[in-house]
């Protein structure tokens, strides 16, 4: 095993409790209801940013998953789809009016399963956002597709509107998985939806795989990451299957005894990780995996890897607009949320042309704080000086607290701290979102600590 990945189990075991995934801090447990669309247009205002990414969630799926804790609306109706576009572009209009000095350098469609769409609603979508926003000539624009009710001939039609990237839920190849999940599909499809996407241009394609699901072994688990590796994905997303059925109801059809136990689960993400490592891909941050050469693989050497409500990025100096429902948004000093349930969103934007229903505006802490999880998150180490000098604020005086709460893991040798940095040790980057746990403010409150799915 390698050192980045040469962690006693009993340390994983100690450090492995519930947290957040930090794709933003505070955290969205901490949004309140008093947020108002005032705050949101006074954010554009003063954000001093003109780039903009842009997230839309369409919530619709063919059939349910079992594993998944999604937003999602599970339907066999297409035409559903047709009344929540006409929401989402009542949306669209309202919220480009605020934007109209910016320029989009990312658009990503996530959801639910934005391949339910038609190729007649997916040109309707996009001409309505071509008309609204400014797109860069070379924007990234990217899309999440389940494999299953597609046809090959969809990616063309993606790419003549101007998608660039690809990704795909594999989750697993194994049959008996598969139906444990209710996620029965062809890798050998999936492998020629890869190859036409690449005949057809696509710049990047990503793969996701999930470990810990129900009936998977170590054998069995292998051979899915062989399956990975033969399709030779950009980019591969390695999650950890949250099993938490008392809040999402679907997660009741997998029965416990189903699933790996602890041991096995974490030698399922070893014997995962080290195969990936050793096969040429680099780790990126605490959960993503890319060719060398890829863009995510470059920012972490280079110490400029981001991260926002989408994941790993290295759009640093973009405001992020999330439209549809339930989606978030990152605009200069806010974050804010969308109505969550679709009946209730379609009569706020009848009414308003926004769903926003909560949201939070971020005091000088929040942002101190957010910074330095921000770059222990995304590079596993904070150079204090130059830190110190951007903030404002003397960190060992600042963090006294904090610092003095690093002990256990500076004992075992997860985390080091010296007058010039605070390093994430090689043995200690999985256990990143418990370290960064120690900065989190909000945390001290322990109320919503049982929210958030297990570090691993």
């Amino acid at each position: 095993m390698t050192e980045l990945y040469a962690v006693d189990s009993r340390i994983l075991n100690k450090y492995n409790i519930n947290g957040p995934r930090y794709t933003s801090y505070p955290t969205a447990l901490e949004f309140h209801s008093d947020f108002t669309e005032k705050d949101l247009i006074e954010a554009v205002a003063t954000s001093g940013r003109k780039e903009l990414a842009l997230y839309l969630h369409i919530p619709f799926c063919h059939s349910l998953c079992y594993y998944c804790g999604c937003n999602k609306i599970v339907t066999r109706h297409r035409d559903k789809a047709d009344e929540y576009l006409d929401s989402l572009i009542k949306e669209i209009e309202t919220k480009a009016a605020y934007f109209r000095e910016y320029r989009v350098k990312q658009l990503h469609l996530g959801g639910g399963t934005p391949s339910f769409l038609t190729e007649a609603q997916f040109s309707r979508l996009m001409a309505k956002l071509n008309e609204h926003f400014a797109f860069v000539q070379d924007a990234e624009m990217g899309i999440e597709i389940d494999p299953r009710e597609i046809e090959l001939e969809l990616l063309d039609h993606l790419r003549a509107l101007g998608f660039n990237r690809l990704s795909f839920g594999l989750q697993d190849t194994n049959k008996e998985v598969q139906a444990a999940i209710n996620r029965v599909q062809d890798t050998e499809f999936v492998a020629a939806l890869i190859k036409r996407g690449r005949a057809l241009g696509f710049s990047s394609i990503n793969l996701d795989v999930i470990y810990g699901l129900p009936h998977q072994t170590a054998e069995r688990f292998a051979k899915t990451i062989v399956d990975v590796l033969a399709l030779d994905p950009d980019r591969i997303s390695l999650f950890s299957y949250a099993h938490l059925p008392s809040r999402f109801s679907a997660q009741r059809k997998i029965k416990d005894a189903w699933l790996p136990t602890g041991e096995a689960k974490l030698a399922l993400m070893f014997d995962a990780i080290n195969t990936l490592t050793s096969s040429g891909y680099v780790a990126i941050g605490m959960d993503h995996f890319a060719k060398p050469d890829d863009e995510l693989a470059i920012a972490q050497t280079n110490g400029t890897l981001h991260r926002n409500f989408q994941g790993y990025t290295v759009l640093a100096n973009c405001d992020l607009l999330g439209l549809g429902v339930s989606a978030i948004s990152s605009i200069g000093n806010v974050f804010c949320q969308n109505e969550k349930h679709v009946k209730t969103y379609y009569r706020l934007v009848d009414e308003n042309g926004s769903a926003i229903v909560k949201g939070l505006t971020r005091t000088r802490d929040d942002d101190v704080r957010g910074a330095l999880i921000k770059q222990l998150m995304c590079n596993f180490s904070l150079d204090i000086v130059a830190f110190e000098q951007e903030s404002g604020i003397a960190l060992a005086e600042y963090f006294e607290t904090e610092l003095h709460s690093l002990a256990p893991f500076i004992q075992d040798e997860l985390v080091t701290v010296n007058d010039a940095r605070i390093v994430i040790n090689p043995t200690g980057r999985l256990l990143v979102r418990t370290i960064c746990m120690t900065f989190d403010r909000y945390m001290a409150k322990q109320v919503n600590q049982q929210r958030f799915s297990r570090v691993i």
